[in-house]
């Protein structure tokens, strides 16, 4: 349910190396979980600096609206368009399809910091 190969935060946020020096982040699956059926999304557009832990948009389901927070410092590259008319991919395939930002970190070594699956785990059990 939670790929080791990725890194999260106490935000539920996941976090994906793509191995150029960017990272590519969007919500866990215990977050679409417990936020249901996904209906509309914020996201910051590309070029816009982003603060480790700040808001930089909103996931709104049928439940609630969520903020969604930014995983590290760093710059927007790109933002996940195909969310604007299907924004239910993040329920079906929240670490592929689902995937919501691709940011430029300013510091490379803020993405060790993040936890890992087993981390991440022991904080949402104790949720």
């Amino acid at each position: 349910m939670y790929p080791e190969e990725l890194r999260y935060t106490a935000e539920h946020e996941w976090v994906r190396s793509a191995g150029d020096g960017t990272v590519v982040f969007g919500i866990t699956a215990f977050a679409q979980e417990a936020l249901g059926d996904i209906v509309y999304v914020t996201m910051p557009a590309a070029g816009e600096l982003l603060t480790a832990g700040a808001a930089c948009g909103e996931v709104e389901s049928t439940k609630s609206v969520s903020d969604i927070y930014s995983p590290l410092d760093g710059v927007v590259v790109s933002r996940n368009d195909d969310l604007d008319s299907a924004p239910e991919s993040i329920n079906s395939d929240p670490y592929g399809a689902g995937w919501m930002v691709s940011m430029q970190p300013s510091d490379a070594a803020q993405f060790e910091t993040l936890l890992s699956a087993a981390e991440y785990v022991a904080i949402t059990l104790k949720g």
